[in-house]
């Protein structure tokens, strides 16, 4: 099952569930548009994957298996900021 995560594992921008600004890879890395266009130029840091505009689950299916709260944050080099 997909797991969504709530932020850009880059800019830790919000991604809530319905956000048609996420994306993901074949691995579910998620990031959000702005730094797959830019800085990454469409292929993922972390498994080389390509990305694709993460599913928006229906309403039902999404009070069943609610989208996760923690929130990821990794370190990539062609991220601008630092990461604790």
């Amino acid at each position: 099952m997909l797991i969504l995560k709530p932020n850009c594992e880059c800019c830790d921008k919000d991604l809530p569930p319905a956000s048609t600004e996420a994306r993901i890879c074949s691995f579910e890395c998620t990031f959000c548009a702005d730094c797959v266009s830019e800085r990454f130029d469409n292929i993922c840091p972390n498994c080389g994957g390509n990305f694709v505009p993460r599913p928006v689950r229906p309403a039902g299916r999404l009070a069943n298996n609610p989208a996760s709260t923690q929130r990821f944050i990794k370190a990539h080099a062609a991220c601008a900021h630092p990461v604790a």
